[in-house]
């Protein structure tokens, strides 16, 4: 055999071993080049998970307070005592956002960074496959009996056939790396778009929580203006309120009893553990729908027309379904508690299944009457507006064929009435949901 073509076997070989590596060189190269920024941003990722770690205890500890202030009676005490917890809260809120926002910044810009090297991986491996098919053409222009012919020996004419045989094998590893680092790739860029979209939900929150937490302070401070810390000026009023609200309670369970009466069950859709979704990303629940212990000593119906999810003021509430916002309303004709009426501060959505949804109690109110909202969206913030004894949200589930909006003085604004139905029977199952102690749902 010529000298050349020795040479040229050995090029092979040669060839072979270093397209099969080279993406892992120059990749890693590039990976070496980049991983002291990329560790970087790694480590503070971690400082920040850490950081909310420790925010998030501190939250909890507030809405454990917050939930022993609302068991007990109605004094200034009380209710200033909710102000400033539900306060101290909100700024934490504010603060985790805050450290959340920058903590999707910083993983953003990793992604980004891994992005590049991934798409840098992908360009030396598409080389690679073209120079092995390069190669593979140029051998394959010959047939094998003329290969074996042109070698000098029996073991040149197997190295020929076995330089074939490792091509092909480099071919198909390159051609398996490449696929996944395709795959990869389009992982990581879905991976980026969802942590831009939540990095944009979180800094909306922080804009809304901002506002909330300035009219908590407000409210606070009329408080101590008007009652000037006079607990009998303030049970006189809380008194007065109770009444008004029973006369209230009184007007809405006639006109709904007159409903139920006249209504076929079967008209429902079909119960169903999903239908909706929760209305809060981590649901708690505090009271369930129907004749409650609760309900038997606060409300004259003795029935409790939806379920209550615990939850600091400030607290993102979902749309259980997507559908469109029917009415936006305010029952309260004031900051004062005793100005506090029904529902206070509300939002109803229509769904395409006839039946609807109402989210009362709520702190700030983000949608629009008509507005079109899908699942999962973030329509408003949870609060203690309204006839309340204590910051949550007030979640009913109407047939929404029946709902009626009546004015029902003193409540500001109108009320809605309807055929109510329990939300656990559509919402998903709860089997796995934190209750209060004195809350069970059958």
């Amino acid at each position: 055999m010529s000298n050349f073509f020795k040479k040229s076997i050995v090029f092979i070989f040669v060839s072979a071993l270093l397209v099969n590596n080279i993406s892992y060189v120059v990749a890693a190269d590039i990976a070496q080049s980049s991983s002291a920024s990329l560790e970087e941003l790694q480590k503070r990722i971690d400082e920040k998970g850490t950081e909310l770690q420790k925010i998030q205890a501190q939250r909890e500890i507030l809405n454990n307070t917050l939930e022993e202030i609302s068991k007990s009676g109605n004094s200034i005490k009380k209710d200033i005592q909710t102000y400033n917890t539900s306060i101290n809260e909100l700024n934490l809120s504010i603060k985790a956002n805050s450290v959340n926002v920058n903590k999707l910044e910083l993983e953003i810009n990793s992604l980004s960074g891994q992005i590049g090297g991934i798409g840098s991986s992908i360009s030396i491996r598409k080389q690679a496959i073209a120079n092995l098919l390069t190669e593979l053409q140029q051998k394959e222009s010959e047939d094998l009996f003329t290969r074996i012919l042109k070698g000098n020996s029996l073991s040149e004419s197997i190295a020929e056939v076995q330089s074939i045989t490792t091509l092909n094998t480099a071919l198909s590893t390159n051609i398996t790396e490449l696929k996944n680092l395709r795959e990869d790739y389009t992982n990581k860029i879905d991976e980026n778009k969802q942590k831009k979209v939540t990095k944009q939900a979180q800094t909306s929150n922080l804009v809304n929580l901002q506002i909330i937490v300035n009219e908590q302070k407000n409210e606070k401070q009329k408080i101590l203006e008007q009652t000037k810390s006079q607990e009998q000026f303030y049970a006189q009023q809380i008194e007065e309120l109770d009444k008004k609200q029973a006369e209230i309670s009184a007007v809405i369970d006639d006109a709904e009893y007159k409903l139920r009466s006249t209504f076929d069950p079967t008209l429902l859709p079909l119960k169903r553990t999903g239908v909706l979704g929760f209305p809060a990303e981590e649901p708690y629940i505090t009271q369930c729908y129907g004749p409650t212990k609760f309900a038997a000593r606060a409300y004259r119906s003795k029935m409790h027309n939806g379920v209550d999810f615990g939850g600091a003021i400030g607290t993102p509430i979902l749309a259980a379904e997507s559908g469109t916002i029917l009415k936006v309303g305010n029952n309260d004709r004031g900051t004062s508690r005793w100005n506090k009426f029904q529902y206070g501060k509300y939002i109803i959505i229509k769904h395409n299944n006839n039946l609807a949804t109402l989210y009362a109690h709520l702190s700030r109110i983000i949608v629009k009457e008509g507005q079109v909202v899908n699942r999962g969206d973030v329509i408003g913030y949870s609060g203690n507006t309204g006839y309340t004894f204590g910051p949550h949200l007030h979640f009913t589930v109407f047939w929404a064929p029946s709902i009626q909006f009546k004015s029902v003085p003193p409540a500001a604004g109108v009320v809605p009435i309807g055929i109510t139905v329990n939300p656990i029977d559509y919402i998903p199952d709860i089997s796995n949901v934190s209750h209060s102690s004195d809350s069970s749902c059958k």
